[in-house]
């Protein structure tokens, strides 16, 4: 499969470059898919939420009223679950949501993603591009000139360009990342996947593995 390479302005160059079928045209497993954003999500959590129980409260233990004859149901203690600022009965504890996932199962993750979006065809090739200054404007001249200043995207560079990076940080649906951390929930979220012409052969390479 070839795909035409474009400028900044969204015009041919005239040169194009092969997609191997065997990294851009497998058929998508959506069950690996899954298990990867699954992964993304729960590495995301910070598993610092806390709830006292009534082990912890501050309180006193006495028993605030005698067990028999108050026609009521007996209540040992004021930390009790069942009164108001008591303690909260198995509530969450600090934990680690992370899991391990085969390197084998995310790569597939993420080859199905980028054939989700070569089947829709939401995917660009992009000459080589470098910013001599960080400017947004510059990258909003970028989408602008590539007709996507309204959609979700997902810069790929085939090495880690600072200026390029800053420049798209304060945009809210523009995400810039180098070829080795492409991600599969990265992939799904965005709209439009715009790949360097320089990022294709390395990740090729590092899907192919």
């Amino acid at each position: 499969m070839e795909l035409a390479v474009i400028n900044h302005k969204g015009e041919n160059t005239g040169r194009t470059v092969s997609l191997s079928d065997e990294i851009f045209a497998i058929v998508p497993n959506d069950h690996a898919i899954y298990l990867d954003v699954k992964q993304y999500l729960a590495n995301q959590r910070q598993g610092t939420h806390k709830s006292k129980e009534r082990n912890e409260i501050a309180g006193s233990t006495k028993k605030i009223k005698k067990q028999k004859g108050t026609g009521g149901a007996r209540a040992g203690s004021i930390k009790s679950p069942l009164f108001r600022g008591g303690g909260r009965v198995f509530g969450p504890r600090p934990r680690d949501y992370s899991f391990k996932l085969n390197k084998k199962v995310k790569q597939l993750a993420r080859k199905s993603a980028i054939a989700y979006k070569v089947k829709d065809n939401s995917i660009l090739v992009l000459e080589n591009i470098q910013f001599d200054a960080p400017k947004t404007k510059n990258y909003l001249a970028l989408l602008s000139g590539l007709s996507l200043t309204d959609k979700k995207t997902l810069l790929v560079l085939p090495e880690e360009n600072k200026n390029v990076y800053l420049s798209s940080r304060n945009l809210p649906k523009a995400k810039v990342v180098t070829v080795n951390d492409v991600n599969t929930y990265q992939v799904l979220h965005a709209d439009q996947l715009v790949i360097c012409e320089g990022s294709v052969s390395m990740l090729e390479t590092i899907l192919s593995k």
